[in-house]
């Protein structure tokens, strides 16, 4: 029986529990990099501005599913709404993809380090073949 309580209870913390927006930069920038549509919009903005026009065009949606994505990336800062006349272009404003990078430069330093050791290793190893090798005949 206790185990059918736990199952219960953590069911519904789950359901109950406060689900919040993420509101610091990092996670919002994260949040937004989550999706793949959203990542190739900012792909398409890297090489220029786009309207929503231009932007839904490599994908089977319709406007205001591109727009809601639109809205995700402007909530974290990742593109802005410009005004030319009756056209709203969107911009790409990169500066939080620098927070993204440096916050990740660590773990890129720490698994570079890895696979130095690991080659240092497998040098090591194959060293090791080379004089059994020769040993044995």
């Amino acid at each position: 029986m206790p185990k059918f309580l736990d199952f219960y209870i953590a069911t519904w913390q789950y359901i109950y529990m406060a689900m919040d927006a993420p509101t610091d930069p990092l996670s919002l920038v994260f949040s937004a990099l989550a999706d793949p549509t959203r990542r190739a919009i900012l792909a398409r903005l890297a090489s220029g501005d786009a309207d929503v026009s231009e932007l839904m065009k490599p994908f089977p949606l319709r406007q205001p599913t591109i727009s809601k994505h639109l809205s995700v990336l402007e909530r974290a800062g990742l593109v802005m709404r410009k005004r030319d006349a009756q056209r709203r272009p969107r911009t790409l404003v990169a500066v939080p993809l620098r927070d993204v990078a440096d916050w990740i430069e660590p773990f890129r330093r720490f698994w570079e380090q890895k696979f130095l050791s690991l080659d240092g290793y497998l040098k090591e190893m194959q060293e090791k073949e080379k004089t059994r090798g020769r040993k044995r005949r």
